[in-house]
């Protein structure tokens, strides 16, 4: 039976400006690199994310079926905030989103992959009731 995800793998248009965001964002380090790809992990595995360069002239993607996003999760408020500071400090668009259950922080990385950052916080309700709520990340 499946015990975890392994990987997301990812195509990006840039490679060094992939690495860049999720080394700096979301904290991977890298810990292969072979080619047009790039291999980075949060300590316990070899990889979590597989990132994939197919160019600059590479189609956006579609919002047709597949892939939405790629979600991440942190611990802590302070370290949601931490990455919402961040962001807009890159100039990257933000939505934060409170869902009940999740904060999170809906974005794209340089090549337009959907990603989301969130923070669980079911243990302080009963159940999901489909809320989708903007709330502010500074204040947490």
């Amino acid at each position: 039976m499946v015990s975890h995800l392994g990987h997301v793998h990812l195509r990006v248009r840039e490679l060094d400006r992939a690495i860049d965001f999720y080394t700096e964002v979301l904290g991977l380090e890298v810990t292969e690199r072979v080619g047009r790809y790039a291999f980075l992990s949060f300590g316990v595995h070899h990889h979590d994310v597989a990132l994939q360069a197919i160019g600059a002239d590479a189609p956006a993607p579609s919002d047709g079926v597949g892939l939405y996003h790629a979600a991440f999760e942190v611990e802590t408020p302070a370290e949601l905030r931490a990455t919402y500071e961040g962001l807009i400090d890159r100039g990257v668009d933000v939505s934060p989103v409170d869902h009940g259950i999740s904060k999170a922080l809906y974005f794209e990385d340089p090549s337009g992959n959907g990603l989301e950052l969130y923070l669980d916080t079911r243990e302080r309700i009963d159940e999901w009731s489909g809320r989708n709520e903007r709330f502010d990340p500074t204040a947490l």
